[in-house]
């Protein structure tokens, strides 16, 4: 099965749009990927959870329930379980483009995954 590696903007837009292209492959795209997070989802998912519910006009249980829905499918990986040596690779590829994206370029390497591209939203599917 194909290792997917979710980033936190890829679950912000889920969230919104439970719905999307994007929103609905989380949650029915588990007969045909494998999806991985880092922890630090949860914690920029819960850092901006006021303007997410605001965005989306969502209720604190209606949050709480998208939020169950969108994270159920996806494997939320421990950051301490990622060797030293990939993270320290992931940081040299991300320094010169975005170093907030480290933590996901290391999960990718260690699950031997891909991550997945915002573009899906407006990709056509085969």
């Amino acid at each position: 099965m194909t290792k997917i590696i979710v980033d936190t903007n890829i679950v912000f837009s889920a969230l919104l749009n439970t719905n999307s292209r994007i929103g609905q492959i989380l949650i029915n795209g588990k007969a045909y990927f494998d999806f991985y997070s880092p922890e630090y989802v949860r914690f920029e998912i819960f850092q901006h959870k006021a303007k997410i519910k605001s965005i989306g006009k969502l209720s604190d249980d209606e949050f709480i329930e998208t939020y169950s829905l969108i994270l159920r499918n996806i494997t939320i990986l421990n950051h301490s379980l990622i060797p030293s040596e990939i993270y320290r690779s992931a940081e040299l590829l991300c320094q010169d483009i975005d170093v907030d994206d480290t933590i996901f370029v290391a999960v990718s390497d260690f699950v031997k995954g891909n991550i997945m591209d915002w573009r899906l939203e407006t990709a056509q599917w085969a």
